[in-house]
């Protein structure tokens, strides 16, 4: 069982950025990969990045160029650091954990384990 606690949101002016962590508990973080998800009101939840045992990354095309993911696996973290941000990127931000890929990296189900989320409002 993998627990995640994601942190970091809030509200920022647009153009600004925000750092989203997720720290995850567990011996066994360095062993999966990691995602981020996000879902707006009325939305469903969409793929926003994610990585790799590897650290291989991977982004949906909305936010290329502008957001990072990367990995502490020392400290069992994942982060989203989120740069030029538009008042479209408002949502709530979740964080997910996949044991074992099935092929479907962008798809909600292809995750077991997920955190609370943690609002991102960007104001215009």
């Amino acid at each position: 069982q993998v627990q995640l606690v994601e942190s970091g949101g809030g509200l920022v002016q647009a153009g600004g950025s925000l750092r989203l962590s997720c720290a995850a508990s567990g011996r066994t973080f360095s062993s999966y990969a990691m995602g981020w998800f996000r879902q707006a009101p009325g939305k469903a939840r969409e793929f926003v990045a994610r990585i790799s045992r590897d650290s291989l990354t991977y982004y949906t095309d909305s936010v290329k160029g502008r957001f990072t993911i990367s990995r502490d696996n020392a400290k069992n973290t994942v982060y989203l650091q989120m740069n030029s941000l538009k008042p479209e990127d408002t949502a709530v931000y979740y964080c997910a954990a996949d044991p074992a890929y099935s092929g479907n990296y962008r798809a909600v189900f292809e995750y077991d384990y997920w955190g609370q989320g943690t609002q991102v409002t960007v104001s215009s």
